[in-house]
């Protein structure tokens, strides 16, 4: 596909502007004379497959990374930002994904750190939270100035990161996977400060997979692929299918519904359990099945898988894997008796990001197939991180690469493909595709059912609706810390499900163990 020719406008409806932006890291040409016009009071998104160049691109806008060539304008004129502090001066503010914050200051004292109102040469308390509670009034972006950061959920965190920027005055907001860790409430009510904020003329740049988001938040939508610009679309012009095959160079069938497994012998029994967070959870999990969980985030469901996989003690009922009580077992026991796991924090819990990827895809096989007399040899190490690279798609220069060097994306795919390739016959897997591109996506998904159709039990958590429904052949629906309704595929249609999540009653489909 050949992107079209950049349309000429008037420089002083232009925001930002970027032409023949190229950057280079060893073994890789992450941007490749990338041209990018973003006009004034715009949401413009960009899109692409996970190391398609996105990030690496608004690093080069914000001062992180210095381009190997191009040029750079804001607002018609010509600057070279050595930091992200020249950015900011420029009228530029980003939020990335992982939320730069201090948890334990309050919001006031976050939003203006740095930027801080003083009297007497000395924080002028007072004026802060003012300055914060008119900003949040006129912005809608309503969150309590004296409460304590680490003490609130990650909706109302992603507020104050917005609330910082508008208070050092950005012109221009860079948002980076947004609504990645949102439920769809709160991802539909930060769209909606979006709009507000673009029908004030700031200008929106928003990286991120989501299509439906695209479609209905976006004004314009830029595509990368493989570090360069390969489609400009005018969102009202376009659709779900053209922007997927403008990212992948390929058809892909998006919201697919799988058909359902062949149910056997009950891998995973729970009965009872509690913990904090969790009440008297009852379910199991057979092989050759894909069991959902529902819910909106913070209703248990992590709290629940959390004990599962070891990681939170148990204060009462019973876990069974294949017979074996592992009710109080470690993680490491659960592991050699056949439980593998994918968590939703990839970052803290998932991976070791200061390893590299190899050493990352050898994590729980040191003790089993990759172990040789109690040592771990190099080669058989690589031959095994070059397979699962191959076999799952992960775009990393080498097996040495540090894993803090991958894109978030990548980074999914080298803790699905880790997980998977253990055979394990019960997989545990939070936010599957959380992160990570259509294309992805697709692979990941028939991943999880060849999994099942290999005979193995996999227990499945979503924030993505249509990711439990095309992956699910039950669903259990997470409220208030219980387990409040079970649904067979062929009942659990979104308008059912959505429901029972919001805690309302709707009728109730048992769902066969």
């Amino acid at each position: 596909m050949t992107p079209p020719r950049a349309e000429p406008r008037d420089s002083a409806d232009v925001a930002v502007e970027l032409r023949g932006i190229t950057k280079r890291f060893p073994g890789t040409l992450a941007n490749d004379s990338v041209d990018l016009t973003v006009r004034r009071g715009e949401i413009h998104a960009l899109m692409g497959e996970n190391g398609a160049g996105k990030s690496t691109l608004m690093s080069v806008l914000y001062g992180m990374e210095r381009p190997d060539a191009g040029t750079i304008r804001i607002e018609g004129r010509d600057v070279t930002f050595g930091s992200p502090s020249d950015a900011m001066a420029a009228g530029l503010g980003m939020v990335h994904q992982s939320f730069k914050l201090f948890d334990s200051l309050t919001v006031a004292e976050n939003v203006v750190y740095a930027a801080e109102p003083r009297r007497f040469g000395l924080l002028d308390r007072a004026a802060a939270r003012l300055r914060v509670r008119e900003l949040a009034e006129e912005h809608g972006l309503a969150v309590d100035p004296d409460a304590r950061v680490g003490e609130l959920p990650v909706g109302l965190r992603q507020r104050v990161e917005i609330l910082k920027l508008l208070h050092r005055g950005a012109r221009t907001l860079i948002l980076d996977e947004p609504t990645a860790v949102l439920t769809p409430s709160e991802a539909d009510a930060l769209f909606a400060v979006l709009k507000s904020l673009a029908a004030e003329g700031r200008t929106v740049i928003l990286v991120t997979h989501k299509l439906r988001e695209v479609l209905e938040g976006s004004d314009n939508v830029t595509v990368l692929r493989d570090g360069r610009v390969v489609a400009r679309l005018v969102t009202a012009e376009t659709s779900a299918d053209e922007i997927a095959a403008a990212m992948t160079g390929r058809a892909v069938e998006l919201d697919r519904i799988h058909a359902p497994g062949t149910p056997a012998d009950v891998v995973l029994e729970v009965s009872g359990l509690a913990t904090p967070g969790v009440h008297e959870a009852q379910l199991t999990v057979r092989a050759g099945e894909i069991v959902g969980i529902a819910g909106v985030a913070g209703n248990g469901q992590s709290e629940l898988v959390e004990a599962l996989a070891g990681l939170r003690p148990v204060t009462s009922g019973r876990v069974a894997l294949k017979g074996d009580d592992i009710t109080h077992a470690s993680a490491t026991e659960r592991r050699l008796k056949g439980l593998a796991y994918v968590p939703e924090d990839r970052h803290a819990v998932g991976t070791a990001p200061a390893a590299s990827v190899a050493d990352n895809l050898a994590m729980g096989h040191h003790r089993t197939s990759l172990s040789h007399r109690g040592l771990l040899p190099p080669a058989s190490v690589r031959a095994h991180a070059r397979r699962l690279i191959e076999r799952f798609g992960i775009k990393a220069p080498t097996p040495d690469t540090r894993a803090s060097a991958l894109s978030g994306g990548n980074l999914q795919k080298l803790l699905i493909g880790r997980e998977l390739a253990h055979d394990a016959p019960l997989l545990l897997v939070e936010q599957p595709t959380r992160g990570v591109d259509i294309g992805a996506i697709q692979n990941i998904h028939d991943q999880l059912i060849a999994y099942r159709d290999a005979g193995h039990a996999v227990l499945l958590v979503s924030a993505e609706l249509s990711e439990i429904r095309g992956l699910a052949d039950r669903v259990l629906v997470m409220y208030e810390g219980r387990i409040t309704a079970a649904y067979d595929k062929s009942a659990a249609d979104e308008r059912t499900l959505g429901l029972a999540m919001a805690g309302g009653t709707s009728e109730r489909v048992e769902a066969a163990d």
